[in-house]
């Protein structure tokens, strides 16, 4: 039997094959969504990912017969550690083929790395932050991914029942909605009372708004109050919400983000909506991840001509004190007229933990779908 050999990434070649393994491990697979290839070296970059102010991290390869055959990335986020006073290296970014000697020599790796570094525990899969995506899928393998998560092969949870030592960390849920011919009476009554009892209002964004006047600043300073308890979370800090306003609202449609603001407190944002057209299938078409030759083509379709079926939930939030006052509802009530002219026919929800009921319950009125389940795992070292 050939023997693993696992490898540090230590230059720009060894990171390309890190970052080439996925794609050549899911080629032709119809679920997968691979990451742009540009979006995987801003993320895997020390001197790219702002993250890296409080995170450290090591990339490893499995080579077996002379061949890529796994990856993994082992990461400290300090931050996160000091937050939860614990002290876990995380394992992320893990991918291997069907072999479990190739799947343990990978995690080995990430535990010995963990144990230089004091840790005493390991945990994954998980990124830097929450912007990453998280948790192993374990149910809804025939399921098209999306963007902001992670699509795996069945045979990955079952390495990790086979080797021994994982427990579950935290399960995720993620639901399929499918939008409605008219908005649901629920949200719009809702809607209509708290404007009226709460003085609570519908923003919606301009470009000179969102660059100019610190609006960008303002929807990511929200996700940090409404995630702030959120498991593992980390603050984002000012770095990585400039780099947030500037990667990611550029090409934002507007009229698919949606505020709710505060009249009562001087304007106060208290919630923010962002919602994508999907890019599932438009990234599936961009070969190796790059949006050249004709990968662009496809991706502006789905961003600017609005053609694709689906709409992700991307970034759904409301500040605690308001929940109870269905601020969520004016977010819908908002949201789902412009699904309905774009003809989007379904929408997906982002992971969320399985013990959140309070963002679970929101999607009611929807008829919600819960069609995959994922997991993150936890280890002592």
């Amino acid at each position: 039997m050939s023997e693993v050999k696992i490898v540090k990434v230590s230059d720009k070649r060894q990171l390309e094959a890190f970052i080439q393994f996925h794609y050549d491990l899911y080629r032709g697979n119809e679920y997968d969504v691979p990451n742009l290839h540009s979006d995987e070296i801003n993320t895997l970059s020390e001197d790219k990912n702002p993250a890296f102010e409080f995170c450290k991290a090591q990339y490893f390869l499995a080579y077996k017969d002379g061949k890529v055959v796994g990856r993994v990335a082992a990461i400290i986020n300090e931050k996160a550690n000091k937050r939860w006073e614990q002290s876990r290296v995380r394992f992320g970014w893990i991918d291997f083929i069907d072999d479990i000697e190739v799947s343990r020599a990978l995690l080995d790796a990430v535990e010995q790395w963990g144990r230089e570094h004091g840790m005493k525990e390991v945990v994954g899969p998980l990124g830097f932050t929450d912007m990453d995506p998280e948790g192993m899928l374990t149910w809804g393998f025939d399921q098209l991914g999306t963007q902001a998560t992670i699509y795996n092969y069945p045979y990955y949870p079952q390495h990790m029942e086979k080797l021994g030592g994982w427990e579950k960390d935290n399960d995720y849920v993620e639901y399929k909605m499918y939008v409605p011919e008219e908005v649901p009476e629920k949200y719009t009554k809702i809607a209509q009372m708290i404007e009226k009892r709460y003085n609570l209002h519908v923003k919606k964004l301009t470009r000179d708004e969102v660059f100019k006047q610190g609006y960008g600043q303002k929807i990511f300073s929200i996700i940090n109050d409404t995630f702030k308890d959120l498991y593992g979370y980390s603050e984002l800090s000012q770095k990585q919400i400039d780099h947030y306003v500037k990667m990611y609202l550029p090409m934002a449609d507007l009229n698919l983000i949606t505020l709710v603001e505060d009249w009562n407190a001087d304007k106060k944002v208290v919630g923010v909506g962002i919602t994508i057209p999907s890019l599932s299938r438009a990234f599936q078409k961009c070969r190796n991840g790059r949006l050249f030759p004709f990968g662009w083509w496809h991706v502006l379709r789905a961003l600017k001509y609005q053609k694709t079926e689906g709409v992700d939930l991307l970034l759904m939030g409301i500040l605690p004190e308001y929940r109870a006052k269905g601020a969520n509802a004016l977010m819908f009530a908002d949201l789902i007229p412009w699904y309905q002219k774009y003809g989007y026919k379904w929408g997906e929800s982002q992971v969320e933990m399985e013990s959140n009921d309070n963002v679970q319950s929101q999607w009611g009125p929807l008829k919600p779908e819960n069609h995959k389940r994922r997991r993150c795992y936890v280890k002592s070292l």
